[in-house]
């Protein structure tokens, strides 16, 4: 049974007519499948299709991202890799079920991959947590990720998550301080870690892992510091303004694409990666691959360097303060004028304490 968002309403009536169509003992009578009618319905379909999702506000992308039907970590490290070996256990608490982690093959060679599942149905979904990570999730890959450092080991991280556990029993174990832990932990690492955001990149429950050399999206994807709902709640105190704070957020792959946030855009079949899972899988494979060959021949501090350079580059063209980046020392450079001010600014300052000092001290000299 397919599953429709509010929005595909006439998508909808068009298939359940194509799939009237294709059945030759419909209520109708039939007894022949028109193949002329099927082609009609089929490109008015498709023609639908490219017109709705070529359109999405942001708010609508938002749906996309969370449709149940969309391909999760499992599909993918399923269906990409090959002699997958599942590893659990963060070796303080225990095992936490929101996160699939373990080393497998990807082209023959060796790799450590990591996801978020939601799960695809209600009780995996509840046994998942519904792909909200505990603070055990996060020590878990925090340990693997140091594993497959010492090894030599790449990293891929498939992101999918509304945001890490809120819980009471989370927040007792140090939830914030794991998030914290694995953020440094992927900053510091000296292998490749290529993170792909593939349905919801919730707050940092998701940067935990994508703080990593290479950020992808796929194109339906969100990536936020909070849900549209809670932005609205708080800054319109009305939850119903999801499309306003939707749009506020930019918080689709084409929107980060533009502030150098993520560095790809993986195109999705349309319609969603749900309604073509091959093409999307095809789609992954190959930018992971062309991602991973960026850093063949790279030492470890040039990892490490270029990991660091990304995060300290974004903003810094766009942001709160026009300044130029010092790439060799990544540090930040000040241009002439700013200079000039500063030293004026210095200078003014200098002057005003020196005034200061001396009335002080004329008070004090005629006060004997």
């Amino acid at each position: 049974m397919k599953n429709y968002l509010n929005f595909e309403a006439e998508i909808k009536s068009l298939e359940d007519e194509l799939d009237k169509v294709k059945d030759p003992y419909n209520q109708e009578g039939l007894s022949e499948v028109n193949t002329n009618k099927i082609s009609e319905i089929q490109s008015q379909i498709d023609e639908k299709l490219n017109k709705v999702y070529s359109n999405l506000d942001p708010w609508q992308t938002v749906m996309v991202a969370r449709h149940e039907d969309r391909p999760k970590s499992k599909f993918f490290i399923q269906n990409l890799f090959e002699d997958f070996i599942p590893l659990s256990g963060d070796r303080f608490y225990g095992e936490d079920k929101s996160v699939l982690a373990g080393f497998a093959k990807f082209n023959g060679d060796s790799v450590l991959v990591i996801g978020q599942e939601k799960g695809e149905d209600l009780n995996s979904r509840i046994e998942r947590n519904f792909g909200m990570m505990r603070p055990e999730g996060y020590r878990k890959t925090i340990r693997l990720m140091k594993l497959a450092d010492k090894f030599n080991i790449p990293i891929i991280l498939f992101i999918d998550t509304p945001g890490a556990y809120p819980g009471v029993g989370a927040e007792q174990r140090g939830q914030a301080e794991a998030i914290a832990k694995s953020i440094e932990c992927c900053m510091n690492l000296s292998v490749p870690t290529i993170s792909i955001i593939i349905g919801e990149g919730g707050s940092g429950g998701a940067v935990a892992l994508a703080s990593s050399n290479k950020i992808l999206m796929l194109q339906n994807a969100i990536y936020s510091v909070i849900s549209p709902e809670g932005c609205a709640t708080i800054l319109w105190r009305d939850p119903k303004k999801t499309l306003e704070a939707a749009t506020a957020m930019k918080l689709s792959a084409k929107d980060l694409l533009n502030l150098k946030i993520i560095d790809e855009i993986i195109v999705e079949p349309i319609g969603g990666a749900h309604r073509d899972k091959d093409l999307i899988l095809q789609n992954v494979r190959v930018s992971i691959k062309n991602n991973l060959s960026e850093f063949i021949g790279m030492s470890k501090e040039e990892v490490i360097d270029h990991r660091k350079n990304k995060f300290l580059s974004i903003g810094r063209n766009q942001g709160f303060i026009k300044q130029k980046l010092d790439k060799d020392t990544l540090s930040m450079s000040q241009n002439f004028l700013d200079i000039i001010k500063l030293k004026i600014i210095d200078f003014k300052n200098q002057i005003i304490i020196g005034s200061i000092i001396l009335i002080l001290l004329i008070s004090i000299f005629y006060s004997f």
